[in-house]
């Protein structure tokens, strides 16, 4: 799998990101639709900073002032989309920008106290925004990358001036992108900011966050500038291309665990549905034996982390748990599911069936499931084992 790894250790930006897929190798030539489309030019040149040679990238006007400082480009999300959607670009790099900027206008929107569509972008509403966004997306087409990860990127330190006032470092744009990405960002390691609004929209679209680099057959290592000094430390984003055997997606989630030795098994058997209904994941009760050789029933639940206040409190509720521990934030591999509704007759009479389909991060099947709740169904009305109902829907999906 293609697979391109960035070390998020000294932050990320429209241009860091731009200058680093081209270092990889990416096409310049691909740039050219933005430029046509919005009259700027990529001005792309190679840059030494504490000994590592990297790929600088500005976005201008045609009068070569850089684009951020053209102030009548600022523009509305609206707006802002709908020059995205008139650009000459592969439907998916469309598609990709767009919700990019959705990322983008819903931290803002949040922020503010507004609605998407009020919002007026002002430091990413420039063309220069709309540069780096399409042209990072044209750039990751070109290269065909399959899966993007990154490790924890730092977001700096200090204070940051935004033109609603001064904040401290992350600003609140960045920690809104940040509440659903699927990456951790850290502080430091200078006074300065290092993760801007649209570097964390864009690695919060495209990708996956790990602890560490993962496993990796590299074939290209590429470096893109930043604009400050940051020395002796190299204000470059580095990105690793190559091949990757992890075929599953990494998922943000918490675990949360509680002993119990007094709830009744009514109460034990209904828990698994009303904590799935709170926002839960996944609930195993699993028999133990606790303090005095008494038996009780350790819980776990897996749970996204904006879901814990929810669960943990209806957990508390229907069990009377004394305390529930969290492990804390943590990671699980998945696979992609889809699901697809097959009709299957019996006799005179058809029956719809929804199949869940497991798929890795190349698009492999290596599980399908009818769901039990609609086989059950049909195996009561037709008077057929459950079994044979869920084998023949599942054998539907597999000979398609």
């Amino acid at each position: 799998m293609q697979t391109l790894a960035f070390d998020g250790r000294v932050g990320a930006s429209g241009d860091m990101l731009l200058g680093t897929l081209l270092s990889l190798g990416a096409d310049r030539d691909v740039l050219t639709a933005v430029e046509d489309e919005l009259d700027v030019a990529y001005d792309i040149h190679t840059v030494t900073d504490c000994g590592i040679e990297a790929i600088g990238v500005d976005v201008r006007t045609s009068t070569g002032d850089h684009a951020e400082h053209n102030h009548h480009h600022h523009r509305t999300y609206t707006e802002v989309i709908d020059v995205v959607e008139e650009m000459d670009v592969p439907a998916d790099v469309r598609s990709a920008a767009i919700e990019i900027f959705q990322i983008l206008g819903e931290a803002e929107a949040t922020v503010h106290g507004t609605t998407l569509d009020d919002i007026a972008f002002h430091e990413v509403g420039a063309d220069d925004a709309i540069a780096d966004i399409v042209g990072v997306a044209l750039l990751l087409d070109d290269l065909d990358v399959t899966r993007v990860l990154t490790t924890p990127v730092a977001a700096g330190g200090g204070e940051v001036e935004m033109s609603h006032g001064v904040y401290p470092v992350p600003g609140p744009a960045v920690t809104k992108i940040a509440e659903r990405a699927t990456w951790e960002i850290t502080t430091g390691p200078v006074d300065r900011e290092l993760l801007t609004p649209t570097g964390a929209a864009i690695l919060a679209y495209y990708a996956d966050g790990v602890d560490t680099l993962p496993a990796l057959d590299v074939s290209t290592t590429g470096y893109g500038a930043g604009d400050h000094d940051l020395s002796p430390r190299p204000n470059v984003l580095r990105g690793l291309l190559g091949q990757s055997d992890q075929t599953l997606r990494s998922d943000t989630i918490r675990v949360l665990e509680t002993n119990v030795d007094d709830v009744s098994p009514e109460v034990l058997g209904s828990l698994q549905e009303t904590l799935i209904d709170a926002g839960a994941r996944d609930v195993s009760i699993i028999p133990t034996t606790m303090k005095k050789s008494r038996p009780g029933h350790l819980i776990k639940v897996i749970v996204k982390p904006e879901d814990v206040p929810t669960v943990t409190e209806t957990l508390a509720t229907e069990t009377g748990t004394l305390g529930i521990r969290d492990a804390g934030v943590t990671h699980r591999w998945i696979a992609d599911r889809e699901y697809e509704t097959v009709t299957l007759p019996v006799g005179d009479d058809d029956y719809d069936i929804t199949v869940k389909i497991a798929r890795d991060q190349s698009g492999t099947v290596y599980d399908v499931s009818a769901e039990y709740d609609d086989a059950l169904a049909v195996a009561r009305e037709t008077n057929l084992s459950l079994r044979s109902i869920m084998q023949r829907a599942e054998s539907t999906v597999n000979e398609e």
